[in-house]
């Protein structure tokens, strides 16, 4: 089974530290039209999974909760009868539907509207409790706002939530940190995502850290507070999943799992990315022109042709993020050679290990992932 993740560009302001596309200041002007064309690409491009049906969805971006009511109803339900447009011998449900919301954005009656669209999971992008840090970071809202709309959520029947935090950050001590693990882990949330601070290259951040307006967090320092929250999160009853990733049992993402175990999907709008296993395929970054190239029933795109050695590098940079790794009797033998010879430094160093016929990185290996796979990538 596949899935569909749209991607939403608007944002009521910029964080510093997003390396998505989004833009500011056309949601009023743009959004009527902007659905509109998703739901005409999705209609455009209804047989790229090959008839495979849909399981899982996503509204992500930017910020898809300044979407108005409308206009999440009318998405929502674009999305959730495609399967009736899937060839298949039985019917399928969409198992997990997902939207991305803002925390100042979750109030009684948005919850009611997507609890009502069938919007089953919502991820919220919390980052942290501190008030000094929410505004360097540009985020709108404040840490109050947290806790009130997971109540909300919860009083509308939504029961499966997300947050994302953030550590790492210039000057962040470790007891600062445990305190925002702390208020996290209160608000029993049943999945937590985990960044360390990223200063990707075009961001305002990563031109702060350039000027030497700032100055990035110590490695060793930030490894430490993944340790602390590889631990806490453990004591807390969150199985650790993916490197970044942590669920109470039964509520791992399945919709994000797609990406990290080679399944079919779909991306939707503006700089949206799509993957059949034969092609990876990505729409402009430009809002304006894919609009009006939609509307004209073309799919403004580029498209990558996957070859097996692309495919294998792939499954490196995906499937090596998860705790189960890679199951290496799936490989060709020429994969397993190569693989297994490039992986002797690491297993060496005890950043990799092999256990029980799959190859998985250790708790040593998980802060340098980038660097364990970037020997394992066949070039």
């Amino acid at each position: 089974m596949a899935g569909i993740y749209v991607h939403i560009p608007f944002c009521a302001s910029r964080c510093i530290y997003c390396g998505f596309y989004s833009t500011t200041g056309t949601l009023h002007h743009w959004q009527d039209r902007y659905v509109k064309a998703v739901l005409a690409e999705l209609e455009l491009r209804k047989d790229y999974l090959g008839g495979e049906a849909i399981k899982t969805l996503y509204i992500g971006g930017g910020t898809p909760s300044l979407l108005s009511p409308d206009n999440i109803r009318l998405l929502a339900h674009g999305l959730r009868t495609m399967n009736d447009k899937v060839p298949s011998q039985q019917a399928v449900a969409i198992e997990e539907f997902t939207m991305e919301c803002n925390p100042d954005d979750v109030t009684p009656y948005l919850c009611s509207v997507l609890a009502e669209a069938g919007i089953n999971r919502v991820s919220m992008g919390v980052q942290t409790f501190f008030y000094d840090r929410l505004r360097f970071l540009r985020r709108r809202h404040r840490a109050e706002d947290v806790p009130r709309a997971v109540e909300h959520l919860r009083k509308a029947g939504i029961n499966n939530i997300s947050i994302d935090l953030m550590f790492g950050f210039p000057g962040e001590t470790i007891e600062e940190w445990e305190q925002d693990m702390e208020r996290g882990i209160a608000l029993d949330v049943e999945h937590i995502s985990a960044y360390s601070l990223m200063y990707e290259e075009g961001t305002p951040l990563y031109t702060m850290r350039e000027r030497g307006l700032i100055t990035k967090d110590d490695e060793g320092h930030s490894a430490e507070m993944y340790d602390r929250l590889l631990d806490r999160l453990s004591e807390a009853g969150y199985v650790h999943y993916e490197i970044s990733n942590f669920a109470k049992q039964g509520f791992r993402s399945l919709h994000n799992s797609c990406y990290w175990n080679g399944t079919k999907y779909i991306g939707l709008g503006a700089a949206a990315h799509s993957y059949d296993v034969n092609s990876r395929q990505w729409n402009t970054s430009d809002m304006a022109a894919y609009v009006r190239a939609i509307e004209s029933g073309e799919v403004p795109m580029e498209i990558e042709i996957s070859d097996a050695r692309t495919r294998y590098n792939d499954m490196i940079t995906t499937v090596l993020r998860t705790t189960e790794g890679i199951d290496l009797g799936k490989l060709n033998t020429q994969e397993y050679r190569y693989i297994m010879k490039n992986a002797h430094k690491s297993i060496n160093a005890g950043t990799l290990e092999v256990v029980s016929g799959r190859m998985r990185l250790t708790r040593k290996g998980l802060y340098i992932s980038d660097e364990v796979m970037s020997d394992l990538i066949w070039v």
